[in-house]
């Protein structure tokens, strides 16, 4: 890493600022270090490839913008917005191991950047967090993470449609039958927990909204 960047983006611009933000103090690198920006490319191109529907840099934007929100709830808000950004880095909606090959991801690109050794493995145990999304009791950056990445569960009724059509189409090579099946069981597995989200302002603000859509969205005849 990092592969050749494609051309700017304009419409990208503050998520660059946004990446240079959540990195150590930039000033403090040696002269021959290399360029942070060649990694954020790298890592928009990842979030724009083709495959994706659900997993966007609308998606990214919209963890970042709910870490915002909970930061005050974080030990460490910096290094959960890195997570937020190779949490998904590596993602084909056939495969099992993202979780896993974004964190080695981010295990190789950011001391290259600066990151000291114990904040990058604080990175990748987050990332590798977001597969079950339970983190420990006391883990405040994990339950950041995690609420913020679950926190289209509770979004406005038409955004939640459209989150769930866009699951839909990035498995649009899964049979209806079968899709139908294995979304319906994770909605009763999401509905079936104590707590959707950890955080105190998770648990007042987002906890009820997102219960309410996955209940209306597994009476569904397309999901029941």
């Amino acid at each position: 890493m990092p592969a050749a960047p494609p051309p700017p983006h304009p419409a990208h611009d503050d998520l660059r600022r946004r990446w240079r933000e959540a990195l150590p103090d930039l000033r403090a690198r040696p002269e021959d270090a290399p360029d942070p920006d060649r990694y954020a490319e790298d890592l928009l191109r990842r979030w724009a490839e083709p495959q994706r529907r659900y997993h966007t840099t609308d998606h990214l934007v919209a963890v970042l913008d709910r870490i915002d929100e909970l930061a005050a709830h974080a030990h460490d808000p910096a290094v959960v917005r890195l997570a937020a950004w190779f949490h998904d880095a590596v993602y084909l909606p056939d495969r099992s191991e993202n979780e896993e090959r974004s964190a080695r991801l981010a295990e190789r690109a950011l001391p290259e950047l600066g990151l000291d050794a114990h904040r990058t493995a604080e990175v990748a145990r987050l990332v590798r967090l977001t597969v079950t999304h339970d983190p420990a009791p006391g883990d405040a950056d994990g339950e950041v993470l995690c609420d913020a990445d679950l926190a289209v569960l509770a979004a406005a009724p038409r955004a939640y449609a459209a989150y769930a059509a866009a699951v839909r189409e990035e498995y649009a090579f899964v049979p209806e039958e079968a899709f139908r099946d294995g979304r319906a069981a994770v909605l009763r597995q999401l509905l079936a927990l104590p707590r959707l989200f950890r955080t105190p302002y998770g648990q007042e603000r987002w906890e009820g909204p997102a219960r309410h859509n996955l209940t209306v969205e597994l009476e569904l005849p397309a999901a029941s």
